[in-house]
């Protein structure tokens, strides 16, 4: 018996706000939709695809998403560039706690998830 491995991740956006999350996720991170099940279509929201798990956005009301440490970890190539993008775009960057190994930083998307951009270092 073995957990092989991470096969989805979901985060929630407030109910409606689908079309905005979509220019965030899509098109600032360019992260690639994909069509959800027929089964679940009626209940808002999308999903994405990465290279080795999917995302599920769906829609939630009520949250203060501003107050909580969970985030999901984007392991990324060019942080710095990232960075650049992401600064350029508006968004606020906050430095993270350094970790042996690696360069990262947080983030929070218009909602309010916590994100997180990683990148080992010496990688190259």
């Amino acid at each position: 018996m073995t957990i092989r491995g991470l096969h989805h991740a979901q985060i929630t956006v407030p109910k409606g706000a689908e079309e905005k999350a979509r220019r965030f996720y899509c098109d600032l991170l360019g992260l690639m939709e994909i069509p959800k099940p027929n089964t679940l279509s009626d209940r808002g929201g999308f999903w994405l695809r990465l290279s080795n798990a999917d995302l599920h956005v769906g829609t939630e009301d009520g949250l203060d998403r501003n107050r909580t440490k969970a985030h999901l970890a984007y392991e990324v190539e060019d942080l710095s560039r990232w960075r650049l993008r992401l600064e350029e775009a508006g968004v606020p960057i906050v430095e993270s706690v350094p970790i042996p190994g690696f360069d990262r930083f947080e983030l929070r998307d218009p909602f309010g998830n916590r994100l997180e951009l990683i990148e080992q270092k010496n990688r190259k």
